[in-house]
């Protein structure tokens, strides 16, 4: 039986990331879309009179009606929907999602699923009161290279130190849009890329707590339209400037005394994308160049090396395209949505990457203290 799902917000991530995803997995149907927005709703609608010819030979779309098209998810019936997919802007996204869990309806929450410990909280009790599960968005941890990666980490011996990067070249989402807006975005890469960044580490480390989290932030390219992301389609945005930085770096310690090192970068002057994720144990070390996300600047294959006693072995990756991580984290969820032991699971990760999100934006501020002027670069509540 299909999981009926409704996508909440029509931006980029549900039109582009989700809805086709979603269309085309045969374990979904596709109930209802939301999105406040009568202009998105119009396009959205517009695009299904196009796609209507094509939706008539997909496997299996000829048994599903089109989907309600809605202006709020107040509108939504827990007895037609299992699931309530919500990709709406950052600073939207525990309001809904505790909206949603109140009333019966589990819901998988793009990331960050919220933006500070308090809102953390919220969704725990929310997921508690109305009896329904909160899943998380987490799809580098379906990467094939990332699943290689963790299966020889059992023998580089004790971790030791972890580093991991992703560096755009030319990525900042585009000018006046909410992703650079602290307002509505929370903070900027950190929060974007970091997020991604932070549960490769739980898949590596496992539910380690981090005893020391120190880190700094920059925005040197944020406002220059030439650094943009045109591999993005976000529309047209308004020429506003952004106060969200575009690059952070820190310095992490777990409670066992492992190092971490993280950078993220919506823009560089290096010449291409690229995810760095290297592992150094005691017996060795595993070192995974590749990308994360849909960047079409990137090396042409991922590649996976480990060094030990000052020998350096290739290992093979499999050929996956662009992406595939998103689909595979779909076909996952009707098996974790039928698990009432995972309920508690995806609060239980949020709290923990949270809180050094905040601790990271408190450690920065801390360095521009002297100044008389908050930063414009740190979360809203920090400054």
């Amino acid at each position: 039986m299909s999981v009926r799902v409704a996508v909440v917000g029509l931006g980029w991530a549900g039109r582009e990331l989700w809805l086709p995803r979603l269309r085309e997995h045969p374990a979904f149907d596709v109930v209802a879309v939301v999105d406040p927005s009568p202009a998105s709703r119009a396009a959205y609608e517009q695009d299904g009179v196009r796609d209507g010819a094509q939706d008539g030979v997909r496997a299996g779309a000829s048994d599903h009606a089109r989907p309600a098209v809605l202006a709020d998810v107040d509108e939504l019936d827990r007895r037609s929907v299992d699931l309530a997919v919500v990709a709406v802007p950052n600073h939207l996204h525990a309001e809904v999602a505790v909206a949603l869990l109140q009333r019966g309806i589990p819901v998988f929450v793009e990331k960050p699923v919220c933006l500070n410990s308090a809102e953390a909280e919220k969704l725990a009790q929310a997921e508690t009161d109305g009896g329904a599960m909160l899943l998380a968005g987490s799809a580098s941890r379906y990467r094939g290279d990332i699943g290689v990666l963790l299966d020889l980490v059992p023998s580089l011996g004790t971790v030791r130190h972890v580093e991991l990067s992703w560096t755009r070249a030319r990525g900042v989402p585009k000018s006046g849009g909410w992703f650079t807006s602290r307002s509505q975005a929370g903070g900027g890469v950190l929060l974007d890329l970091g997020w991604h960044l932070l549960d490769t580490l739980d898949t590596i480390l496992g539910p380690v707590p981090m005893v020391q989290v120190s880190g700094t932030v920059s925005d040197d390219f944020v406002n220059d339209p030439s650094w943009g992301a045109a591999w993005r389609q976000d529309g047209p945005q308004a020429e506003l400037r952004g106060d969200v930085e575009d690059t952070a770096r820190g310095f992490l310690v777990s409670e066992h005394g492992t190092s971490v090192a993280l950078r993220a970068s919506w823009a560089s002057h290096a010449a291409r994308d690229l995810t760095l994720v290297r592992v150094e144990g005691s017996a060795g070390t595993a070192t995974l160049r590749c990308v994360f996300g849909f960047s079409p600047n990137r090396e042409p294959v991922p590649t996976l090396t480990v060094t030990r006693e000052g020998r350096t072995e290739d290992i093979a990756l499999p050929a996956e395209p662009i992406g595939v991580e998103y689909g595979r984290q779909l076909d996952d969820l009707p098996r974790l949505l039928a698990d009432p032991s995972h309920r508690g699971s995806a609060v239980a990760d949020i709290r923990r990457n949270i809180r050094i999100t905040e601790r990271f934006y408190e450690s920065a501020l801390a360095l521009g203290a002297s100044s008389p002027e908050p930063s414009p670069l740190l979360p809203l509540g920090m400054s």
